[in-house]
């Protein structure tokens, strides 16, 4: 890893996991101008989708990402993290100085405390989105905010972050995690669920392409329901002061 003070500009950014977010978020970063370092990959799917959204990255395994990485990417799942992490940090992998950012909705940064005593940066970003793990993401990803939590002193590092993969930041803190990920887990399980239940009864009765019949109201019922809850004459939500991104990049001095 580049020491901070010999850092030009771009950061080296090394993946860890390529199910359907990893990999779409190593797009970005590469897309801003950053250097993909390495993505790890363990199954054939997982494999396969790393050579078809990063074809020049190497596979690698997880410690030669973490020594190669100024920022490391914890895109896995959120019962294996801490575990990731711990295991890491018990062989000395983790080094002063370094990004390291995971994915996960519930968890801040209280989960990459066994990195914190080798100086560590940690950053939690979650994209309240759902993936398909393919470049259509990208485009998915400028209407989607992501939910930021970090030390005060680096929190523009993680809204920066956030800015250069296209969507918006918006800070939650530490002790509000769980009830994020619980309202992204409802979000998420009830329109399914009702999406599911709906079309099902129309094609019970015999509506050719129920989806397409739906779609409009599921659309336009939605737009109002989040329109109601949002703040008075459609007021964005307060994301603090996030610096513009620059030319010299988040790996300056």
């Amino acid at each position: 890893m580049t020491a901070p003070s010999q850092r030009s500009g771009r950061l080296g950014v090394g993946i860890i996991g390529a199910g359907r977010v990893g990999p779409v978020l190593g797009l970005a970063l590469a897309g801003a101008g950053h250097a993909i370092t390495g993505i790890s990959a363990v199954s054939e799917a997982s494999r396969e989708r790393a050579e078809a959204m990063l074809p020049d990255v190497p596979v690698l395994e997880i410690p030669e990402i973490v020594e190669r990485s100024e920022l490391v990417i914890l895109a896995v799942p959120d019962a294996e993290l801490p575990g990731l992490v711990s295991g890491l940090a018990a062989t000395g992998a983790w080094q002063a100085g370094q990004l390291v950012m995971h994915t996960s909705a519930g968890h801040g940064i209280q989960v990459l405390a066994p990195a914190f005593a080798a100086g560590i940066i940690p950053l939690a970003i979650h994209p309240a989105m759902s993936f398909t793990g393919t470049s259509m993401d990208l485009s998915r990803m400028l209407d989607s905010w992501f939910a930021v939590t970090a030390p005060a002193p680096v929190l523009p590092i993680a809204q920066v972050l956030v800015v250069e993969m296209g969507g918006e930041p918006v800070v939650v803190e530490e002790r509000d995690r769980a009830a994020y990920a619980e309202a992204i887990a409802t979000a998420t399980t009830f329109s399914t669920a009702i999406v599911d239940q709906a079309t099902g009864l129309l094609a019970g009765i015999g509506v050719e392409e129920p989806g397409r019949v739906l779609g409009p109201l599921i659309r336009s019922a939605v737009d109002d329901a989040l329109r109601r809850s949002s703040p008075s004459g459609g007021a964005r939500l307060t994301t603090g002061d996030v610096p513009p991104p620059t030319d010299e990049g988040l790996g300056a001095d």
